[in-house]
């Protein structure tokens, strides 16, 4: 049985009736989303997961959607507001977990680092391309020996002259095969943290990208290893307004922001697609939604997304009144990344041997929740963050 997907289109799981909290404005940006999904996203995007190929087709035709640089206002950028962003990031997950993470390092990391960070130069100078999707970013933090300690990140940049000498690596970093810009993040001759940009690195001496094979999750999006070997960069491509890892938290935090959407709607999509299944499926001479032990995964599944779905709007009502913490964010993805996987196992559970084929999107999903558990901080990490906050206690490196 291959599920048909045609009544999802129609609406989404609400539960809460969150819907009533949408102005127009809003309600017609998800519904655009939730229709280029529909349309763009569900039907085409199986056979570049499992050929691990990036889907141009996809992101040529995402250029028309109205979200590129999420809340950045001016240079031709989206000026989402919080709960808009929020509906984006959690609309493309619905679809599939690579779209949305090509969608999040371009838009949110690396338009969002220099729309935060850069000088207005700086700003003038890439986002108007950027957010046409002209060209697209990539944002280099991770490195082979530094994944949650990223703070102690090794990658140098040697000042000479007028230019910045870059040495190091790094790894995991998404759109950077694809990339146009490509900011890496590194410590210049005074130990200072800095965000350097490197245009065309594909084509930039000294730069070696190479794509990591043999992913379970995401296989639609490319990662890679990044190797800089005295990559000279223009002075005038550091971002003017970082020194230190704190002037990047707030990018990385409002990252993670987004990847609590993210989990959110991945498992919303897990839900209603187990849930369509069961209602279809039949056995015994009955849908398989009849039967008790089916209704009582459905209903833990129902259950567990309607909270996720309200921790996500009340955190995008405090975001827009300014009230935004480590904390926070940090509770909201250590809760959604782990109920996502358990969504997906009892998603998966319902459809029994059919919920390991990828013509029905669940298997797919799945993945991309089991690795949402582990990027933006792992959920062990931003457990600590948030112990931290309501300790005041530090128990990271205890």
């Amino acid at each position: 049985m291959v599920l048909t997907t045609e009544a999802l289109r129609l609406g989404g799981f609400d539960f809460f009736k969150l819907e009533d909290r949408l102005n127009d404005e809003q309600r017609a940006l998800r519904d655009q989303i939730r229709d280029f999904v529909h349309n763009e996203v569900h039907p085409k995007i199986n056979p570049y997961w499992e050929k691990a190929e990036f889907p141009w087709e996809i992101a040529e035709a995402m250029k028309t959607l109205p979200i590129w640089g999420g809340g950045i206002k001016g240079y031709g950028c989206a000026g989402l507001d919080t709960l808009s962003a929020g509906l984006v990031a959690f609309e493309i997950a619905k679809g599939d977990g690579s779209i949305g993470t090509f969608y999040g390092v371009h838009s949110g990391l690396a338009m969002g680092s220099i729309g935060r960070l850069g000088s207005e130069e700086q700003k003038q100078r890439w986002l108007p391309s950027m957010a046409k999707l002209e060209k697209i970013g990539a944002f280099g933090l991770t490195e082979p020996e530094h994944g949650s300690d990223a703070v102690g990140l090794e990658t140098t940049a040697h000042r000479d002259g007028d230019s910045y000498i870059l040495n190091g690596a790094k790894r995991w970093i998404g759109n950077a095969s694809i990339a146009d810009i490509l900011i890496i993040w590194a410590r210049d001759d005074d130990g200072a943290l800095g965000g350097f940009i490197i245009e065309n690195p594909n084509e930039t001496e000294g730069v070696t990208i190479e794509n990591i094979w043999g992913k379970i999750s995401k296989r639609a999006v490319l990662n890679a290893d990044i190797t800089l070997e005295n990559v000279k960069v223009p002075v005038e491509n550091r971002l003017e307004k970082v020194r230190s890892f704190r002037d990047i938290a707030l990018v990385l935090e409002f990252g993670r922001y987004g990847v609590g959407w993210e989990a959110a709607g991945v498992a919303t999509a897990l839900y209603e697609f187990a849930r369509e299944y069961a209602l279809q499926r039949h056995q015994f001479g009955k849908p398989i939604a009849s039967f008790q032990l089916i209704q009582q995964k459905i209903v833990e599944m129902a259950t567990e997304v309607s909270l996720m779905q309200l921790m996500c709007y009340r955190a995008a009502e405090l975001l827009s009144e300014g009230y935004i913490t480590p904390g926070l964010v940090s509770m909201m993805k250590y809760n959604n990344a782990k109920k996502g996987r358990y969504v997906a196992q009892l998603a998966r559970e319902t459809l029994g041997g059919n919920g390991i084929l990828i013509e029905n999107h669940i298997a797919r999903l799945m993945l991309d929740a089991e690795v949402i558990y582990t990027y933006e901080g792992t959920n062990e990490v931003n457990m600590l963050i948030l112990g931290r906050e309501l300790t005041g206690i530090n128990a990271i490196m205890g």
